[in-house]
């Protein structure tokens, strides 16, 4: 990692780097104190999420190990300092993309929770939230979905329990219908859960908006499966 950062601010375009820098880099010195003292920081913060969604794009693209913090500063259009003054590794990079994944579909299904009383309505209108959430930002869901495994111990674990959380939003909305006798009696619920949201999020690898189906047309058939195998019918 050390030899990246190097790289990535040796080749600064019109960066005047002195002789000492250079030599700071190849004798693995203070770099944050280099980058802090010769570049300013991200612009203004809306830069955030024009970082993010170029980082996921390149992500998804070429996969997280082969993307490196020179290419996403280019995509951004600014020097690789300045990505590196608010990012200090790649993999800072991927966790705080993963949080807006996680932010983003959290915040649409509590949204849709909310309205309607209907319990049954309830279920199909969450159910589209997920789908809407997945492909407002598509990239960086999937990079959700599928670059947790490039993180490290920390980071994995710290994903792992953003992600436990989101599951427990469903495991409470599942948990209510059955309390109501909405969904039918001796269904698992935990089975139920897992099926159901792996066969959501599958949808963010092959859901084509140009296609034959509209996300209102499959969260409705998924939600008429659901229907048809678990709800009771005298709900």
């Amino acid at each position: 990692m050390a030899a990246t950062r190097g790289m990535a601010y040796h080749q600064r375009e019109g960066s005047g780097s002195s002789r000492s820098d250079e030599h700071a880099l190849a004798s693995g010195g203070d770099i944050k104190t280099m980058v802090n003292r010769q570049v300013p920081p991200i612009r203004k913060l809306d830069d955030q999420g024009h970082v993010l969604s170029n980082a996921a794009r390149l992500f998804r693209e070429k996969g997280f190990e082969k993307t490196s913090l020179k290419e996403i500063a280019e995509a951004c259009d600014m020097l690789p300092g300045s990505l590196y003054y608010r990012y200090s590794t790649k993999e800072a990079l991927l966790v705080e993309l993963m949080r807006r994944g996680v932010d983003l579909v959290t915040a649409e299904v509590e949204m849709a929770l909310t309205s309607s009383d209907d319990p049954v309505e309830r279920l199909r209108l969450c159910i589209n939230a997920h789908l809407h959430a997945l492909l407002v930002d598509s990239d960086t869901v999937y990079v959700l979905l599928f670059e947790w495994r490039a993180l490290g111990p920390e980071a994995r674990e710290e994903i792992i329990e953003l992600r436990d959380q989101y599951e427990s939003l469903w495991a409470g909305i599942l948990e209510t219908m059955m309390e109501q006798g909405v969904i039918q009696k001796g269904v698992d619920e935990r089975l139920l859960r897992l099926i159901g949201l792996g066969a959501l999020n599958w949808v963010a690898t092959w859901f084509d908006p140009k296609g034959a189906y509209t996300l209102d047309a499959i969260g409705d058939f998924i939600w008429q499966i659901t229907i048809d195998g678990v709800i009771s019918q005298d709900a």
